[in-house]
């Protein structure tokens, strides 16, 4: 998986788990036992550099590093039972032809120890893991896996040692994975040649994103002397260059010991990673001179501008407004590490919030619809970098918006930053260490992977108390200190790029254009000798791919591994004096309380269900009481750790035509700011402002500008919506509120020359659904917090309106519409990518039905044992597969993919495949586990009885359900294949999201939107 986009990402924003579970040689904590090690201990091979405890985010750090080859190690102990592993390696590609992204695929087809095809993707259900992956930066590769099982630990490290340092790299893995030559119909050499393989087809469908080619374009022209001029993850047309030798000579020069970076983490014992880890890989190395360190970019002289193209966005609200254009700044070497806490700090000063210099500058300007893309501060390069402009302006704004730039930068020089918004920041790192994410190990890998790489400190980064009070420190002793960071970095230098990008009519065609002539080139200088060993081949690899894999040298859990129980998590749930109820669930969340509501949308109007997305995004955002937006936003910023308001559609666990709707209220805050938290709510729920016509109109452009570019990411989600919406009551609203319909009608508002009339469908939404009428409550908080908490919220619930005098009973919102017939739909939406997003969706049965978890376990065999095959690795999309939803729909889907109606037929053949049956024990087991894996992901104290609370699903539901999971067989399988895929047998709609299809043009049934 490329990922361009920040793989730095803020730990914080991630947030912390922390998991009561203990093992059995726990008998001092995790931490206590790391704190024994001594520096110059040596263990396994390796020697302790380096102990530190940092007591705010609960973990110790052990640094060390192995004599024979100098590959470095950092372990994270914390009482954490969902352990995460990752090994790194700089790698520094100098072309284009995305060498280290196509290793990252090959690496994982197979390895010595393991030479069946496809290890990773087999282990996927073979092994119980929280998380597997794998990942191509700019300037390093990251294999991560997490796990809460001890002997699946050992069993994955096994796998991904084996792929790093000692994998197979057959021609033939290469071809699947990166790019081939092959008959279009690969059995008939009569059709032309053309390119496939799965990571040419990924970045194909990166490149349909405009903002990953703005991103992209901006990291090349900022920072263009070394490797992050080039495209890590491969441009398109440079793909084919790359030939197999080159791949492998990538893997010997880049993925050795001496250039690598272990990380452990949790509060499995560290002795056991290390003597593994010595033993099965780094024993066999000699230390090597890695010759990859990357140096400072060359400083500029004088700034710098360029311009580059992109598709049209055929969802821009006004057409004549598709440029982006920003000016980014190079900063400093991320290796210091307070200098990087200061700038990102500064960063966000400067452009988060409608309280932010450059939001009241740009946004506010009316000028584009929102932030140019990958605004704010980059520390994923060897130099940070800050960035800012907009998008969706006229081309000939791009002079008004650099303007309005450089004033901004003078204006923040001259008046610096009020003291409240510098105590909301610091607030908002405060809450985000105390708040536990179950996916801690991974936050931390990817927050410290890009400062390790350029041999930065890990450890120093993590000390994130003693950056705060230092930062506190010098804003005591200099009060314009951060003013004179932005004279240097902003004002006074050179190295500052001014990019801009506006689409071309044509870009698709020319793009096309270009990989023809690449291939006409490519295929015009083959002999005949060649081309026929190319049919050779291409029929060698359907054969490989198709061939029925000897999986046995791969090691598995087994079924008899997972727990046969749940634990049950306590909940209760008392009535207000008002008759609401609220749930109460008392868990260790650190000093953090955790506040959710639902309120039902019953009784509103058909007329304004459109507009609720829009509403719920507002409603936090427009001022409320004495408040003005502004003042508001400082509020939340100051008191809670966000508030966010969603549609919520609740499908009924026993009823596939019986629903619930309504909206979810929640947001969290530190214990002592509870009750200056419960007032917000208050205010926004009595006194919503709906005044600011020139905000709102804001507010609605930046909306409707995110769902446009989220569409290249999203594409399979949104045909599957499509592609449910006539088959169950609830599917409708479904698509209304985060379907393609949703994108469509804000691309009309965000038209409107006059919004006045949708301004004013806001304040009647407020009355139908901002009251205690149909409303309930839910808290997670610490045992001691609970009775502060319920006194606050029975404050809450008192002091909002309450139209009616009777109450119904607790669930009177359920829907039920007798008179709902399902249909079947095909819908293609034309859009101009190179690829399709498909789905195909059935109506089967609800969560408590018995035959739903053999459809679920079903979903994954056919996904693991035939989708996979057939879709990825012969078809060359870059993903696709089944899956059971919540609410009864069973769905096939594929991403990226160059195919569509063929795709189509790959669904068919795989409901064929499933009702022959030809599947073993062994394949129904691995499913169970894979399944599994997914029911037991930990879930974080924050989220303790949510599955009750936003969907009624009891503990006790979930234990049932979890038997029958147990319980599915062969014959279970056959028969609901039987029963609800098969042609005929349910209702089934079809969706496309892609280019133009004769095919489909030419077929009556499809409706073309």
């Amino acid at each position: 998986m490329w990922s361009r986009y920040r793989a730095a990402g803020g730990l914080l924003s991630r947030g912390r788990s922390l998991n009561q579970k203990s093992w059995r040689w726990k008998s001092v904590s995790a931490n206590e036992r790391a704190l024994q090690y001594r520096v110059g201990e040596q263990i396994h091979g390796f020697t302790v550099r380096q102990v530190t405890a940092v007591p705010e985010l609960f973990l110790t750090a052990v640094k060390l590093s192995h004599d024979s080859t100098g590959a470095k190690y950092l372990h994270v102990a914390r009482e954490d039972s969902n352990n995460l592993f990752s090994i790194q390696f700089r790698t520094t590609p100098m072309d284009s032809t995305g060498v280290p992204h196509i290793l990252e695929h090959t690496v994982l087809c197979g390895s010595q120890k393991y030479p069946c095809r496809d290890p990773f993707f087999k282990m996927l259900n073979r092994s119980l893991s929280t998380f597997m992956n794998a990942f191509t930066a700019s300037d390093y590769t990251l294999y991560p896996f997490s796990t809460q099982n001890p002997k699946d630990f050992q069993n994955l490290l096994s796998v991904y040692l084996d792929a790093a340092f000692f994998p197979c790299l057959r021609q033939l893995d290469f071809w699947q994975e990166g790019w081939r030559l092959e008959h279009e119909n690969p059995t008939d050499p009569q059709t032309p040649l053309v390119f496939k393989g799965v990571v040419f087809n990924e970045m194909k469908g990166a490149f349909t994103d405009n903002e990953r080619i703005f991103a992209q374009h901006l990291q090349n022209k900022l920072l263009p002397d070394h490797t992050y001029g080039v495209v890590s993850g491969g441009d398109p047309l440079s793909i084919p260059d790359l030939t197999w030798e080159q791949l492998k000579q990538f893997h010997a020069t880049h993925y050795h010991p001496s250039n690598s970076r272990f990380f452990t983490y949790g509060n499995f014992p560290l002795e056991q990673h290390l003597k593994q880890i010595h033993e099965e890989a780094l024993v066999k190395f000699e230390r090597i001179e890695s010759k990859t360190d990357i140096p400072k970019q060359k400083l500029w002289e004088k700034p710098r501008e360029h311009r580059v193209t992109c598709g049209l966005d055929s969802f821009a609200a006004d057409p004549s407004k598709q440029t982006t254009v920003s000016v980014s700044y190079l900063l400093t070497d991320i290796t210091d590490t307070f200098e990087t806490f200061t700038l990102s700090l500064l960063s966000s000063l400067l452009v988060d919030g409608p309280n932010s210099p450059f939001y009241k500058a740009l946004i506010e300007s009316g000028v584009g619809t929102d932030f140019s893309p990958d605004v704010g501060f980059n520390s994923s390069t060897r130099e940070a970098y800050f960035s800012v402009g907009l998008q969706g302006i006229a081309e000939t704004d791009i002079d008004t918006v650099k303007q309005i730039i450089a004033e901004t930068v003078d204006e923040v020089i001259a008046k610096g930053f009020e003291e409240d918004r510098i105590e909301a920041l610091l607030h908002k790192i405060e809450i985000q260490l105390k708040h536990q994410s179950t996916s801690f190990g991974l936050a931390l890998t990817s927050y410290i992977a890009s400062c390790w790489n350029q041999d930065g400190d890990p450890v120093e980064l993590l000390k994130i108390a003693d950056k705060v009070s230092r930062f506190r420190q010098c804003l005591r002793e200099n009060p314009t200190f951060l003013q004179e960071k932005v004279k240097k970095y902003f004002k006074d230098n050179p190295h500052r790029l001014t990019l801009s990008m506006s689409p071309e009519e044509d870009y698709y065609d020319k793009q096309a254009k270009l990989e023809a002539e690449k291939l006409k080139k490519k295929v015009n200088a083959l002999s005949e000798e060649e081309k026929k060993q190319i049919f050779e081949k291409g029929l060698e690899l359907i054969d490989l791919q198709s061939k029925p894999q000897d999986t046995s040298c791969l090691p598995a859990l087994k079924v008899s591994d997972i727990e046969p129980k749940i634990p049950f998590t306590v909940l209760e749930t008392t009535l207000t004096a008002d008759e609401v109820p609220v749930q109460y669930c008392a868990q260790p969340t650190n000093g953090v309380v955790y506040f959710r509501a639902v309120s039902s949308l019953n009784t509103l109007p058909e007329e304004l269900k459109p507009y609720v997305p829009l509403f719920c995004n507002v409603i936090t955002k427009m001022g409320c009481g004495a408040l003005d937006y502004r003042e508001q936003a400082q509020k939340i910023e100051l008191k809670t750790g966000g508030m966010s308001v969603s549609p919520h559609i609740i499908p009924d666990d026993s009823h596939l035509d019986v629903y619930e709707q309504g909206v979810l209220f929640s947001s969290l805050c530190l214990d002592r700011n509870l009750p200056d938290m419960m007032n917000l709510w208050s205010e926004i729920f009595n006194n919503p402002r709906f005044e600011e016509e020139e905000h709102f109109r804001v507010l609605v452009k930046k909306t409707a500008q995110e769902l446009s570019n989220g569409i290249p990411d999203c594409g399979h989600l949104y045909a599957s919506i499509r592609a449910s919406k006539n088959l169950t009551p609830s599917g409708e609203l479904q698509e209304m509120f985060s379907g393609m319909d949703q994108v469509k009608l804000m691309k009309r508002i965000a038209e409107m020359p006059d919004i006045k009339p949708v301004l004013r469908k806001l304040p009647r939404i407020k009355k139908y659904l901002l009251n205690s009428d149909n409303i309930r409550c839910s808290v997670n908080a610490a045992p001691q917090q609970i009775s502060e908490a319920s006194k606050e919220v029975e404050k809450f619930i008192k002091g909002i309106t309450r139209s009616k005098k009777e109450r119904k009973p607790v669930r009177p919102h359920v829907i039920e519409d007798p008179t709902f017939k399902p249909c079947q739909m095909k819908t293609h939406f034309v859009l101009p990518f190179p690829v399709n997003y498909i789905g195909e969706c059935i109506r089967t049965v609800p969560y408590t039905a018995t035959d739903y978890a053999s459809l679920r376990i079903l979903a994954r065999l056919m996904t693991s044992k035939f989708l996979h095959r057939e879709i990825r690795e012969k078809g060359g999309a870059y993903g696709g597969g089944a899956k059971l939803s919540h609410n009864g729909i069973f769905t096939f889907y594929s991403y990226r993919d160059p195919n569509s109606l063929a795709t189509l037929k790959t669904f068919e053949r795989a409901v064929e495949w499933a009702k022959s049956g030809e599947f073993t024990q062994q394949d129904i087991d691995e499913a169970k586990l894979a399944v599994f894996a997914a029911v037991d992901a930990p879930i974080a104290p924050s989220d303790k009885g949510m599955d009750h609370f936003l969907y009624g699903i009891s503990d006790e539901m979930k234990q049932s359900h979890r038997e029958q999971l147990f319980a599915v067989n062969s014959d279970n399988l056959v028969d609901v294949s039987n029963k609800y895929l098969a042609v005929g047998k349910s209702t089934r709609g079809l969706a496309v999201l892609g280019p133009e299809n004769a095919d489909i043009t030419k077929d009556p049934s499809w409706v073309k939107r």
